[in-house]
C-alpha cells in the first residue's frame, strides 16, 4: 500500500490533477502530509528540532491546504487545536502564540507568545473562505475577530510609507534611527486582496499598495527578494529600503515564498505584473542555472548553490505563467522525485520527511495540478466547486 502511495504521489508531481475521470480524487500528497505531520488532535508537529515544535505558521498553512483539499473534519481539528494552545482557550480579543513545544522543564506549552503576521493572515483567510465555501457562518465569525486584532495590533503607519503589515505585534519598529523591519514573504497578494473585500473600510488596500511599493525598491538592481528588509527615516523625515541590519540583504529560505506568490497571483490583478518584473533575477537564474539558487545576494544578484525540491515546487506557477517550459519540466521531474525519496518507507521510518518542502510543494505543484486558483478578488476557487475538466484551472 506503501508503495502504491508513493506511485500516486510520482504521477500527480508529473501530470494535472484533474481528469475527465472525475473531480473527487483524492490529493495524495496533502494525505501523505496530513499521515506525517498532523497529530489526530490537530496539531502539526515539526519533530525536527529539539522542542517538537507547532506554529501558527504551520497551523495556518495545513488549515489552508485542508480546505483546498475539502477536509473539513480535519480543518475543524487543526482551528481548535489552535485556539486551545495558541491563543490560550479564545479568539476574541487574542493573537496565536508563533511558537509552541517542549520548554526546558519539560512541560508542552508556548514557547514565543510573540504572533506572527503571515500566519495570523492564513488564518482568517482560510476561516473566512472555508465560511463561505462551507456555509459555516461560526468560521466568519472567528475570522472577524482575529482581523479585527491583527488591523489593532499588526498593521502600523509607517511615516513615509503609509499603513503596513508588521512581522509580528513586538519587536519590529525601532528608534534611534526611525526603523521598522519587513518581511515581503508575509504578504501574498491574493490573501491582501480577499481582505479589502473582507474589511473594505480597513488598511488592506493601502498595505497592498506600499506592498508594491516595498518590492519595487527591495528587488533592485537584481531581480531578487530578500528573506527581510528595513525602512529607515534620514535626520530629514525621508525614508528610504535597505538591507536589514543583521540578516543584510539575503534571500533564501523566507524569500522562495515571494517568487510562489507571484507565480500564483492571478494575471488579472494589478500587483502581478509588476511582482513578476520586479522578481525576474529568480527566473533567470533558475532557467539559466537549472535550479533555483539555495541564496543570493540582493545587492549583487551573486548566487549561492542549489535550493531543494520544495524550491522547485515553489517555483512551477512562475516558470509556467512566464512559458518557460523546459525549466518548468525539469523543475516538475525534481519535485517528483524529491518526493519519491523524502516520502519512501526506509527514510520515513527513520524521520519525518523535510517539513518546508512538503508545504512549498502543496502550495507550487498543488497550484499547477489545478487543486486551486484564486481569483482576481482573492476569492479561493478549489478543484471540488467546479466541473470536472481535463486541464488545470489556470
Amino acid at each position: 500500500m506503501r508503495r502504491d502511495c508513493l506511485t500516486l504521489l510520482s504521477a500527480a508531481a508529473a501530470a494535472p490533477a484533474w481528469s475527465a475521470a472525475g473531480c473527487a480524487a483524492p490529493w495524495p500528497l496533502w494525505n501523505a502530509f496530513a499521515t506525517h505531520f498532523i497529530q489526530a488532535d490537530g496539531r502539526v508537529i515539526d519533530a525536527s528540532t529539539p522542542q517538537k515544535h507547532s506554529s501558527s505558521e504551520g497551523q495556518s498553512y495545513a488549515m489552508f491546504f485542508a480546505l483546498v483539499a475539502n477536509d473539513r473534519p480535519r480543518f475543524d481539528r487543526l482551528w481548535r487545536w489552535s485556539i486551545d494552545n495558541l491563543m490560550g482557550g479564545q479568539v476574541q480579543g487574542r493573537l496565536p502564540a508563533w511558537w509552541w513545544g517542549l520548554a526546558p522543564d519539560n512541560t508542552w506549552r508556548v514557547l514565543d507568545g510573540n504572533s506572527a503576521s503571515d500566519a495570523d493572515l492564513w488564518f482568517t483567510y482560510s476561516l473566512l473562505e472555508a465560511a463561505r465555501l462551507w456555509k459555516a457562518p461560526d468560521y466568519e465569525r472567528d475570522a472577524r475577530l482575529l482581523l479585527a486584532e491583527i488591523e489593532k495590533r499588526e498593521i502600523v503607519n509607517v511615516p513615509g510609507l503609509g499603513p503596513m503589515l508588521m512581522p509580528g505585534e513586538f519587536g519590529f519598529a525601532h528608534h534611534n534611527p526611525e526603523r521598522w523591519y519587513f518581511n515581503p514573504s508575509y504578504q501574498p497578494p491574493p490573501v491582501l486582496r480577499r481582505l479589502i473585500s473582507a474589511s473594505p473600510l480597513g488598511p488592506w488596500g493601502a498595505v497592498a499598495r506600499n506592498t508594491a511599493t516595498l518590492f519595487k525598491a527591495v528587488t533592485q538592481p537584481s531581480g531578487f527578494a530578500p528573506d527581510w528588509t528595513a525602512f529607515t527615516l534620514d535626520a530629514a523625515g525621508k525614508g528610504s529600503f535597505g538591507p536589514h541590519p543583521e540578516k543584510q540583504d539575503r534571500g533564501s529560505y523566507d524569500a522562495i515564498r515571494t517568487y510562489l506568490w507571484a507565480g500564483v497571483t492571478p494575471r488579472g490583478d494589478s500587483l502581478s505584473a509588476p511582482l513578476r518584473a520586479a522578481l525576474a533575477g529568480q527566473l533567470r537564474a533558475t532557467v539559466a542555472n537549472g535550479l533555483p539558487p539555495e541564496s543570493v545576494a540582493v545587492s549583487t544578484g551573486a548566487t549561492q548553490g542549489s535550493g531543494p525540491f520544495g524550491f522547485s515546487a515553489a517555483m512551477l506557477p512562475l516558470l509556467s505563467i512566464e512559458g518557460a517550459t523546459e525549466a518548468l519540466a525539469r523543475q516538475r521531474q525534481r519535485v517528483a522525485d524529491g518526493l519519491a525519496t523524502a516520502l519512501a518507507p526506509q527514510a520515513t521510518q527513520q524521520r519525518q520527511p523535510p517539513y518546508y518542502d512538503l508545504v512549498l510543494t502543496l502550495f507550487g505543484q498543488g497550484w499547477l495540478d489545478g487543486r486551486y486558483q484564486f481569483t482576481r478578488s482573492g476569492a479561493l476557487a478549489p478543484a471540488w466547486t467546479s466541473p470536472c475538466r481535463a486541464t488545470p484551472l489556470h
